[in-house]
């Protein structure tokens, strides 16, 4: 990686601010219910306590837009953090201001203190110097790792680290960088893309950037039914895109022009309604029936792709395969991530990005048998599309 890690500064004695991405969801009682992205974040805390540093952590939570708003406080993040650390975690109800810098100012080295949430501050957002430049008074360094937050320019992400020297990225800005860009630069072949979701228009640029890279890309989701209108073949009522039936048109005619295994469904699970109670059947072909709409790919299309994923080296999978949110067209979904986790036990590497194809590997049971879990969907989308991330460009080269 050509941006400074972690390990490349002195922490001793240093107060380190740090970008991190706790914005996790909450219970009705506000308790963390799932702690996955405080969990990606420990070893880079670790890493500064361990180094003599003092650890000041800031995040945001959630869409307050610019005001306080009592149920996205990170008091609970607090408490869940301290017991993974296994050491108090001391904690502001504000990110700026006097109060804080003198909180800050009597840290000791080894202690970790966590700032209130940043977006109750409409600066943050804005990516206001003023705003950007109090926070920056907080710390000797700057690290980022929030990978999550990386494609926002928002003040802590991008404006901040105007206000350092050295401004780093932590384990797992790290570790997303190495796998995704791997993915991109580097693959082991055959590399295969799997894209799902809901539409095209959110997914073009990842389509256009891969095309020359991957061997291989398999269409699933709600996307799947705008190509096969472009191609002129009945979709009931499934999804569409009418304003992208063109683009496409133009997407599939530059995917003849190159030499990949370009794959569409040949069925789909349809039903008379997206709902638990629907009626519900498998098509013959690409075909769906007036008055149905498709809710997931079909068993022809899972095999399918099976075929195409058991020879893969490199997997790369956003968006999920249909409506797997209910439990009789979550088959196609559940079926790719259990297809991940096999070629991954055989050494393929599969990266994984996109809160509902990450939420599939959970319901699937198989988490932990992917390479790499990506903790920011949009982030990792606008990466595979080929933009840069401003919370990265900002960091400062090795």
């Amino acid at each position: 990686m050509a941006k400074l890690s972690v390990d490349d500064l002195d922490l001793k004695n240093k107060k380190v601010l740090v970008r991190v991405d706790f914005n996790v969801p909450l219970t009705e009682n506000l308790e963390v219910s799932d702690d996955t992205r405080i969990r990606a974040a420990l070893p880079t805390i670790k890493r500064i306590l361990d180094s003599s540093g003092t650890a000041i952590l800031m995040s945001h939570l959630g869409r307050p837009k610019g005001k306080v708003v009592e149920s996205m406080r990170l008091a609970p993040v607090v408490k869940r953090l301290s017991q993974l650390l296994e050491r108090e975690v001391k904690y502001m109800t504000d990110c700026i201001g006097d109060v804080v810098e003198d909180t800050v100012n009597q840290l000791q080295n080894g202690e970790v203190l966590l700032l209130e949430n940043l977006r109750f501050y409409k600066e943050e957002e804005a990516n206001d110097p003023g705003f950007a430049q109090k926070l920056a008074r907080l710390g000797d360094v700057y690290v980022n790792d929030a990978f999550g937050t990386a494609h926002r320019a928002h003040a802590s992400t991008e404006g901040v680290a105007k206000y350092f020297k050295q401004c780093a990225a932590g384990y797992l800005m790290e570790k997303e960088l190495r796998y995704l860009g791997e993915a991109l630069e580097n693959p082991q072949r055959p590399f295969v893309a799997i894209l799902g979701g809901a539409k095209i228009s959110g997914k073009i640029d990842v389509i256009e950037n891969l095309l020359n890279k991957v061997d291989a890309l398999l269409i699933g989701g709600g996307m799947t039914y705008t190509f096969l209108k472009a191609n002129g073949i009945e979709i009931g009522n499934s999804l569409l895109e009418a304003d992208k039936i063109q683009l496409a048109k133009d997407v599939a005619t530059k995917i003849a022009t190159q030499k990949i295994n370009f794959a569409l469904p040949v069925d789909h699970i349809v039903a008379t309604k997206v709902a638990d109670d629907a009626e519900f059947k498998t098509t013959e072909g690409q075909e769906i029936p007036a008055g149905w709409s498709a809710v997931d790919i079909g068993p022809k299309t899972i095999d399918q792709f099976r075929v195409v994923l058991k020879n893969a080296r490199t997997v790369v999978w956003n968006g999920p395969m249909g409506v797997f949110e209910i439990e009789k067209f979550a088959q196609g979904t559940v079926e790719v991530a259990k297809m991940l986790a096999g070629i991954s036990e055989q050494g393929a590497i599969t990266v994984v990005g996109g809160g509902d194809s990450v939420a599939a590997l959970a319901k699937a049971g198989v988490t932990d048998k992917i390479t790499h879990v990506s903790t920011g969907g949009g982030a990792s989308l606008e990466f595979l599309g080929g933009l840069k991330l401003p919370g990265v460009e900002v960091l400062t080269d090795k």
